[in-house]
């Protein structure tokens, strides 16, 4: 069991069955009452974000949340599928619905890091920057460097990116999954 005093950023405790991380804690204290912590908390199944408060003498379950390496093979209209690292034949699926837009970066056979709760994969997280070849370029308006400085790319995954006038087909982006924003580009 978690105490109060354990509850900070990062920590992983169980409501309602459900694996919750703490993403923010903030002790709080009233006048003549006591000091209470107010924390967000991410839902690990869900990617849900909720606000709760505790109190001292309350306590938490500690969640056995376990990591796990897995290699993404395709995305269909309503799941992904992956492979385990070690055993490629034992194939499993997440519900994009869990997984949110951040299916949208991934290619086949990139490896990501699934979460295990209760021996079951309950979901996956996704880099936070990803590196995507362009694969279709709109052209620059000449004299359009001034103005916006930008243009759309599609990259390998089939999604649409905002980039600089000097991004060119082939090249390879580095992009920030959780804004979906065009960071930098690679050079080899």
């Amino acid at each position: 069991m978690a105490s109060y005093s354990e509850l900070v950023k990062g920590k992983i405790i169980v409501i309602n069955e459900q694996p919750y991380e703490i993403i923010e804690a903030e002790s709080t204290f009233k006048g003549r009452g006591h000091s209470y912590l107010q924390m967000k908390l991410k839902n690990l199944a869900t990617g849900a974000v909720i606000s709760k408060s505790a109190q001292p003498r309350d306590s938490f379950e500690d969640a056995d949340v376990d990591k796990m390496d897995a290699k993404f093979v395709y995305a269909s209209k309503d799941k992904c599928v992956f492979t385990e690292l070690d055993n490629p034949s034992k194939r499993f699926e997440i519900g994009i619905d869990k997984i949110g837009d951040g299916y949208k970066y991934l290619k086949e056979g990139e490896i990501v890091t699934t979460i295990l709760f209760d021996d079951e994969v309950i979901n996956v997280m996704i880099p936070i920057k990803v590196k995507l070849k362009v694969v279709e370029v709109s052209p620059g308006v000449k004299g359009d460097r001034a103005s916006s400085g930008t243009k759309v790319v599609k990259v390998e995954t089939g999604l649409p990116i905002n980039v600089p006038l000097f991004v060119e087909d082939g090249d390879i982006i580095e992009i920030n999954t959780e804004s979906g924003e065009y960071v930098k580009r690679v050079v080899d």
